[in-house]
């Protein structure tokens, strides 16, 4: 039996590069080349006007520099003057050698490379506290206002513009209470940087009418807020270090009187921070007592390399509220005023030492 089957024809290779066809109209074609030249040219454009903008700013910089140093050379031929407060409205209180100062340190801000000023982009925040000492001995302050400004980035020279209010019950306290403000870097991440600080008494300014202060940054100091009875034990055999938090004494509120304080402590131990603990909340009173021991396991490192913090937050009983640091302290062998009670502590193994520490903020 004979079947005839019948094969398809051999396909035909295309021999030369025009014997290719594309299945796309002319029109289609030209539509892609179009779109293609419109593309390059926006290209073009876009990289005329950053160089265009690269010249300019490198310009205006060189033209900046120049102002300074001829405000410089100004300042500095004519004699240095410093006056004195007088207390009349609208005042501003000068002095040529501070201004030649600031000046200089701009001009030193404004000659960093490009690359640099983009790396040292700082947000910079201000924090203004109202502090009222009291007449005990050692002096004590409180906070009875706090506010914080708006937040300015990027900026050399920031201008901040906000206004607070709070009112003062009795005119007779003024010669005891102080305006504390604090210029911090800003940190998303982590705690903010403080800058500097100025302090201004109010019993030595007359606030009857609106006044203008200037003044340098200072830098920054703590005030005793408060003391705090701590005990220490060390349980060599088990590395175990016991934290035990008796009193803490501080000034009363005068507003609220649902106010209440717990306390954080942690342990570091060679520049690595143990878990902290929190001790209860408790009533807040002229000496809060807590009468609280908390038990720390230190790692394999020398005692010498650990320190203890503790932070004491004020809070709300009857609501929530978000909490209010009161004041730190740090207890490490480097620390001078803290060497006696560690010593005492190591000199006492597996006894409790108790002893009074400042609260600082």
């Amino acid at each position: 039996m004979v079947m005839q089957m019948d094969y398809p024809a051999p396909v035909r290779l295309p021999s030369t590069a025009g014997d290719l066809t594309m299945p796309f109209s002319d029109m289609f074609k030209y539509c892609i080349l179009g779109i293609s030249v419109t593309l390059l040219l926006l290209a073009l454009v876009i990289l005329a006007w950053q160089t265009f903008k690269c010249c300019t700013q490198r310009h205006s910089t060189y033209t900046q520099q120049d102002t300074l140093n001829n405000d410089l050379q100004s300042l500095e031929e004519k004699p240095g003057t410093s006056g004195n407060y007088s207390g009349a409205p609208s005042t501003r209180v000068g002095d040529v050698n501070k201004e030649v100062y600031r000046l200089s340190r701009c001009l030193s801000q404004t000659s960093l490379s490009a690359s640099e000023s983009i790396q040292r982009e700082e947000d910079v925040g201000e924090q203004v506290k109202i502090k009222k000492g009291q007449g005990l001995t050692p002096v004590m302050w409180s906070v009875l206002q706090e506010w914080h400004t708006r937040i300015v980035k990027g900026s050399c020279n920031p201008l901040f513009g906000d206004q607070f209010s709070c009112v003062l019950q009795e005119e007779k306290e003024l010669n005891n209470i102080n305006l504390r403000m604090e210029v911090r870097d800003f940190d998303r991440f982590s705690r903010h940087t403080v800058l500097g600080e100025v302090r201004v008494p109010l019993g030595d300014l007359n606030i009857s009418y609106p006044l203008e202060l200037q003044e340098d940054l200072q830098i920054p100091q703590k005030d005793l807020v408060g003391e705090v009875l701590l005990s220490l034990k060390f349980l060599p055999t088990s590395q175990r270090l016991e934290v035990g938090l008796l009193k803490v004494r501080t000034v009363l509120p005068e507003k609220c009187s649902d106010t209440a304080l717990y306390a954080r402590i942690s342990v570091q131990c060679n520049h690595c921070k143990l878990r902290y603990q929190k001790t209860s909340a408790m009533a807040h009173c002229l000496v809060t007592i807590f009468n609280e021991v908390l038990m720390f396991s230190l790692p394999e490192f020398p005692l010498e390399q650990c320190k203890i913090l503790v932070s004491v937050y004020e809070t709300r009983l009857t609501r929530k509220s978000p909490k209010h640091l009161i004041g730190q302290l740090t207890v490490e062998k480097e620390r001078r005023l803290e060497d006696e009670h560690w010593s005492l502590m190591m000199a006492s193994v597996r006894q409790p030492i108790a002893k009074w520490h400042g609260l600082l903020i």
